[in-house]
């Protein structure tokens, strides 16, 4: 049997990192791209087929979703965001090669993605990143446990089960309509206290 506590450790971590970076936080937007790079990277490293292309793309997509973060409604997941964006800008790459070829005289033929993730540079936070998120992490934990009762109940389900609406919803005891109305509450509430 699979341990998923730390599936919901580390999706409430995201949660938390959610919350602080669309109230301002950036250092939180930035944990929120590290905790993907990797993954982004291969796939864009996979569409690109070339590591400074997919670094390009990764770049683009980094600034872009920082600009238009106000513009992310949780209609997928951030790292499928953010992984949309790089390949939207990995296409525009690769259509601007097709028009403007151009060959890597210093690139070894054959190189795997693989082996291009172990060139990636080490992007662990650092003590002061750690500690700011670490901070982050302790103001959005106070800032919960000053919710209304209601409004907690619902967000910490949420944060525990990553389940559905209509499964937060049985397991409060509440319409599926109060469950999102709830759950809206409390992220504007938390929005506007850790601002």
């Amino acid at each position: 049997m699979k341990d998923t506590s730390k599936a919901v450790e580390v999706s409430a971590q995201e949660e938390i990192l959610l919350l602080a970076a669309q109230a301002g936080q950036e250092s939180a937007f930035v944990d929120l791209c590290y905790r993907h790079s990797r993954r982004i990277l291969f796939i864009l490293s996979r569409v690109t087929k070339n590591r400074e292309d997919a670094e390009d793309a990764f770049q683009e997509a980094i600034l872009n979703a920082f600009i238009h973060f106000g513009n992310f409604n949780r209609a997928s997941s951030f790292t499928t965001w953010l992984t949309r964006i790089g390949i939207n800008f990995a296409l525009t790459i690769l259509r601007k090669r097709r028009v403007r070829p151009e060959s890597l005289i210093d690139e070894p033929i054959g190189k795997s993605a693989r082996s291009l993730l172990g060139e990636i540079a080490d992007r662990r936070p650092n003590p002061e990143q750690h500690y700011i998120q670490s901070e982050i992490h302790r103001r959005v934990q106070s800032a919960i446990s000053k919710l209304p009762a209601d409004y907690r109940r619902v967000f910490e389900v949420r944060l525990r089960s990553e389940g559905s609406m209509k499964e937060i919803a049985e397991e409060v005891g509440i319409t599926i309509g109060a469950t999102k109305s709830r759950l809206l509450r409390a992220r504007r509430t938390l929005h506007s206290s850790i601002g």
